[in-house]
């Protein structure tokens, strides 16, 4: 898809974008989301700019980077974006283009973003599609809002989940981390990238106004702070996932252990049912009590059994002798 905006009385307004008619590009700003092939060719034809400099932010896997050709800039740079999944959001990012030219800019992308969305709300102060470094320095900017924003809403997810995990605990939820866990990856890496291309743009500013250069210094500001909230964030979902591992499985030892003590305690009339089944002369054979006194040996025996069972597991860091030992309770 192809859109053209260009600024009139400090508003962005929408162009028909036919180019067949001579159209005059110059101070206007072309956006390309997820374009085809015959588009591409349109642009390329229309503003001379080299295909490969259109086509680097189609690639979700391509790195942050600047690339100059022929006088045309390319800044490629990652754009925070939501996964709608079944019955809650992930994050992720993708590449955003900006291809700067003597004329127009140019910005690509593969799907519709919050970022862009930004800038035709009327959000970006001062925008300006005749000033295309400062035009460059907003949408770095509000990138990196958006990033703090998504930020925030992670760590209120997170929150939200946790809070459902102390009821029960569920894969459910868990996974739920485990992709939130995931986005802060993307996101720290993305940051990163972008922290590099936002430093090779500050060294390559010359001659700023004041708002340009207020305006970097901010675009600066934010992307420190998003990588340093990401990094905090990381620590404390990695941190949070470590413990509910750690929950997991102490009930699952404390599971296994209730159970091991019921089996024990389960074998002795078992053993005992075993001794008194033999085809051999055995002890109250024929004898019309003989089975209740065995039912009742094999019941006291295991109660003695569960009895020091449970208190060795009370007691187990504490000697013999106290193990054997028993209290009165204190009035």
């Amino acid at each position: 898809m192809i859109q053209l905006f260009q600024t009139e009385k400090k508003r962005i307004v929408e162009k028909s974008p036919e180019f067949g008619g001579g159209l005059n590009i110059k101070d206007k700003w072309i956006h390309l989301e997820n374009p085809t092939d015959r588009e591409i060719e349109l642009i390329e034809r229309v503003t001379g700019v080299n295909e490969d400099l259109l086509k680097a932010a189609l690639d979700e896997e391509e790195r942050a980077r600047i690339e100059i050709d022929d006088g045309d800039s390319l800044i490629l740079f990652d754009i925070p974006i939501i996964e709608e999944e079944e019955d809650y959001y992930s994050y992720s990012t993708m590449p955003l283009g900006v291809v700067l030219t003597k004329s127009t800019i140019i910005t690509v992308c593969l799907r519709e973003n919050s970022v862009i969305h930004s800038l035709l709300a009327g959000r970006a102060k001062g925008l300006d599609t005749s000033k295309k470094e400062f035009f460059l320095y907003q949408l770095l900017y509000y990138t990196h809002v958006k990033y703090l924003q998504y930020l925030r809403q992670i760590d209120r997810s997170s929150q939200r989940i946790q809070t459902e995990l102390h009821r029960a605990t569920k894969n459910k939820e868990l996974i739920q981390l485990l992709d939130l866990e995931k986005s802060l990856v993307y996101f720290s890496t993305s940051l990163r990238g972008n922290g590099v291309v936002i430093e090779k743009v500050t060294k390559m500013a010359k001659k700023l106004d004041e708002d340009s250069e207020e305006l970097l210094e901010d675009v600066v500001i934010e992307n420190r702070q998003a990588i340093d909230m990401c990094k905090n964030y990381q620590d404390i979902l990695a941190s949070t996932m470590s413990t509910y591992a750690s929950v997991i499985s102490n009930n699952q030892n404390s599971i296994m252990k209730t159970l091991t003590i019921m089996t024990v305690i389960i074998s002795v009339p078992t053993l005992f049912a075993s001794f008194w089944g033999m085809n051999t002369g055995v002890p109250f054979e024929g004898k019309s009590y003989g089975f209740w006194i065995v039912v009742a040996i094999s019941t006291v025996i295991s109660a003695v059994v569960g009895y020091f069972i449970t208190r060795y597991n009370n007691y187990k860091n504490a000697g013999w002798k106290e193990m054997f030992t028993f209290r009165r309770k204190k009035k």
